[in-house]
């Protein structure tokens, strides 16, 4: 018991430089509701729309009616905010290197739903949604609080409504 006081104390303690890239990526700062660096928000964002418009693509070839309006939409959106996120990159007054690449997770996941037809594919389909938007309205949410790029806290507080709004179609869709 005393060592995961200890554990917890030294990560909390930690430095904001070790405390940001590891904990983000292995869940702590979202556990302490901590805000990503700038760098950690990009590539996040980033890969998480990549993998969005990746998914929803296989959707909209193998999915029924509904699950391809609602992939079709995940694409539009997603293309978007890409759009949107690089067009704040290149126009210097956010300081972060855009990834080129989904996540070696994004790409498994893809993989996986590659492998499946039908309803085994619709089922996988809407929960790795579920898991990909909680996970992203949670990132734009701290980012939008607490972030330190002025530019980028705006845009995560107005592309949150968005994504908590798609969690919430595919929510409904999962029931």
């Amino acid at each position: 018991m005393k060592y995961i006081a200890l554990a917890t104390a030294t990560l909390l303690l930690g430095g904001s430089a070790m405390a940001q890239s590891a904990a983000e990526k292995s869940g702590i700062n979202t556990a302490l509701g901590v805000p990503p660096k700038t760098e950690d928000f990009v590539k996040e964002a980033a890969t998480s729309d990549m993998y969005e418009i990746e998914s929803s693509k296989l959707a909209v070839e193998r999915g029924d009616q509904a699950i391809k309006n609602f992939a079709e939409q995940m694409v539009a959106d997603h293309t978007k905010t890409s759009s949107e996120l690089k067009q704040m990159l290149t126009s210097s007054k956010v300081k972060a290197e855009l990834p080129t690449a989904m996540t070696d997770d994004q790409v498994e996941a893809i993989n996986e739903l590659k492998s499946m037809q039908g309803a085994d594919f619709t089922k996988e389909y809407l929960s790795q949604q579920e898991d990909a938007h909680e996970d992203a309205v949670d990132l734009f949410a701290r980012y939008g609080s607490e972030g330190d790029n002025p530019e980028l806290k705006a845009w995560a507080e107005k592309t949150r409504p968005a994504l908590q709004h798609h969690l919430e179609m595919v929510e409904g869709m999962n029931k």
